[in-house]
């Protein structure tokens, strides 16, 4: 049976503590407080991969698209050559929900789009 394409869905490593050679150039690294408070900017730092992904005119990340849940909150279009894929971006999350699930999701022009979410807590 042949291998699912990466432009198939959306990408997440098979095994996280184990991920392959693309999947570590890939994977969105998402680095922020697990606690904020309601209704106080913050910083969500995001970088593609935890080895870094290439940004050459054949190869590159074209853009990083952030949610809250599965509201959108902001898009960072990329240029290859002239940027890198590691974006921060500030954020304001509302008091109604005690938690929040902040997804990145990135989309590599070879390997198609590859998402990572992480927790946080919203404080009075």
């Amino acid at each position: 049976m042949p291998e699912k394409s990466l432009f198939c869905g959306m990408n997440k490593p098979a095994d996280p503590a184990n991920m392959t050679e693309t999947e570590k150039k890939h994977m969105p690294v998402i680095e922020c407080p697990d606690a904020v408070k309601a209704g106080e900017p913050f910083k969500v730092h995001i970088k593609v991969g935890e080895i870094p992904h290439v940004m050459q005119e054949g190869h590159s990340v074209q853009w990083i698209d952030v949610y809250s849940g599965s509201n959108f909150q902001v898009r960072v279009d990329l240029t290859p050559v002239f940027t890198a894929a590691d974006v921060t971006v500030t954020l304001v999350k509302g008091g109604t929900h005690r938690t929040s699930t902040l997804r990145v999701v990135e989309r590599c022009n070879l390997h198609g789009q590859w998402e990572a979410v992480k927790q946080i807590t919203v404080n009075e």
